[in-house]
């Protein structure tokens, strides 16, 4: 896996996880890799696969049963998708809107462009 240095890994692989889950890869109350595995995928030392794994629990994506691994949370799909959804809103649109003013793209050739992918 190839790795943009401006996020952190764990975080990189915390996507690539909600992108499995989401493609089916991984069902919902399926087993996931375990630590040790998922770092050998990866390529990356097993304490950022835990941090990752930790950072997936906290976001009710993944949950641990004791001496058994680590599962997909029931409706996890969904959690993703309302994660994703509010980051792109609350964090990537306003950056968006910053670049458009900078710029001095006007907001109708951006409607303009946004509908002509619609009819694609």
């Amino acid at each position: 896996m190839k790795f943009k240095e401006s996020r952190p890994i764990y975080l990189q692989i915390a996507d690539r996880i909600c992108d499995e889950i989401h493609q089916g890869i991984y069902p919902e109350d399926g087993r996931i890799p375990s630590v040790r595995e998922y770092a050998a995928l990866v390529e990356v030392n097993a304490n950022t696969v835990v941090r990752t794994y930790d950072y997936l629990q906290s976001q009710e994506i993944i949950y641990t049963r004791r001496g058994l691994g680590y599962f997909v949370c029931p409706k996890a799909k969904k959690k993703i998708f309302s994660l994703r959804k509010s980051v792109f809103m609350n964090v990537e649109l306003p950056e968006f809107f910053k670049q458009l003013r900078t710029l001095g793209i006007p907001i109708e050739e951006i409607v303009r462009m946004y509908g002509e992918q619609d009819e694609s």
